[in-house]
């Protein structure tokens, strides 16, 4: 697989992973203590279909033009407004995500890390102690079909107003979409075009750190808010690689794995392949996590 240089990405928007320890490695932590700061194997071994799922990809367009980015008068046009909004958006998700971490119970977040491979039984396994992003990310944002969404519980009692910057961002992290997204060049204001490559439409990107250290020509796979005309991350990031679609679809049922691959991004099971896949390559050794206030 392709060594990356590492990435730098900005803070990923759930308060400190830390339960109670600065050490990494093993730990065994009470479920409520995680509250301080979720396969049928098909066969993908023919050569044609690994080809032509990667010149499929590979064959995708270059951006056109950025005019499909354009905003209203109301919106900032500087460099330096732009971030300011963007700066702004993250730290309300911020603390959207730390109050929506109060929804979720100890063991549903051990459920999660399990999946992962980062738990057995009550028991943490973790390299890393920033491995808790994924497990937060799936917590918050996926559920089973007859469960709702712990963001979508959170918003319930909320009661933010619906134009606020607070109410945007809340709608945008409900509608949030997982992607994985080709970048192809540098925005004329700031941040990235990209194409999500599942989907085949266009993304402005506002990352300080991606849009610092990962040049055009590669890939990422993150969750996606839109709170206006740009998009930014929901806090964690996976460099990635057309080959890792391979793994990852073995990790899915196969209806899923067999069907539109724009259609199983937004299955719930997608997202925790592709970090089961990545935490299984040594993902933590090629992210580097940045304040993007300070940069």
């Amino acid at each position: 697989m392709k060594s990356f240089a590492t990435v730098q990405h900005a803070g990923p928007g759930f308060g400190s992973p830390r339960p109670n320890s600065s050490e990494c490695g093993r730990y065994t932590v009470d479920p409520a203590g995680l509250l301080f700061h979720e396969s049928i194997r098909s066969d993908y071994d023919d050569e044609s279909w690994r080809s032509n799922l990667r010149e499929h990809f590979m064959a995708l367009p270059l951006a056109q033009q950025q005019s499909i980015f354009a905003w209203g008068d109301d919106m900032p046009s500087t460099r330096e407004d732009i971030l300011a909004r963007y700066l702004h958006f993250r730290e309300i998700s911020k603390r959207i995500h730390e109050e929506a971490l109060k929804c979720i119970s100890g063991d549903a977040l051990l459920n999660h890390a399990r999946r992962l491979g980062l738990a057995q039984g009550k028991t943490l396994l973790l390299d890393d102690m920033d491995e808790m992003y994924f497990v937060y990310d799936l917590a918050i944002y996926t559920a089973p079909a007859d469960r709702l969404r712990a963001i979508d519980r959170y918003a319930k009692s909320a009661g933010f107003e619906a134009q606020s910057d607070e109410g945007l961002m809340l709608d945008a992290m409900r509608r949030s979409q997982f992607a994985i997204l080709l970048i192809e060049q540098r925005h004329d204001a700031v941040g990235l075009i990209a194409t999500d490559i599942l989907r085949q439409s266009k993304v402005w990107l506002l990352d300080v750190g991606i849009e610092s250290s990962m040049d055009d020509g590669e890939l990422i796979a993150t969750r996606l808010l839109t709170p206006g005309p740009f998009s930014m991350t929901a806090g964690v990031m996976v460099p990635f690689e057309i080959e890792m679609l391979e793994q990852i679809c073995m990790l899915l049922p196969q209806r899923i794995g067999n069907g539109r691959l724009s259609r199983a991004a937004d299955d719930r099971r997608f997202a925790e392949a592709v970090y089961k896949v990545a935490l299984a390559d040594g993902i933590m050794d090629r992210i580097a996590y940045l304040d993007p206030a300070v940069e």
